[in-house]
């Protein structure tokens, strides 16, 4: 099952040149690298990126993570939330998350 994770370019940037990254600043601060299933992920960004037109949206195949915990977070449903760094091999695919007109434009085939 891929999940995914939403970057600013400047963050995609320095964890592409690093190898790693322990995320954005939320991350930093909950101490987990937050991710969304395919069913979390659109609404994930309207919620915390509407404004946003520079993203990178990440596919990491969750089967492949140690130290990866579902939690609930939003309106209690679980979240796949990873204790660890994300490494540059974890990362299955990027793209580029644009903004349209009525939100973001997601790349075909995450739904």
């Amino acid at each position: 099952m891929l999940i995914y994770k939403i970057f600013r370019r400047p963050e995609w940037v320095a964890f592409h040149a690093a190898g790693q990254t322990l995320g954005a600043p939320i991350d930093l601060a909950d101490g987990y690298i937050h991710f969304s299933t395919a069913a979390q992920v659109a609404e994930t960004a309207a919620k915390h990126f509407a404004t946003e037109s520079d993203l990178v949206l990440v596919a990491v195949e969750a089967d492949r993570l140690e130290a990866l915990k579902w939690e609930p977070s939003r309106g209690g449903a679980l979240f796949p939330h990873l204790y660890r760094p994300l490494m540059a091999a974890d990362v299955v695919w990027d793209k580029s998350l644009p903004l349209g007109a009525t939100g973001h434009i997601f790349p075909e085939g995450v739904f």
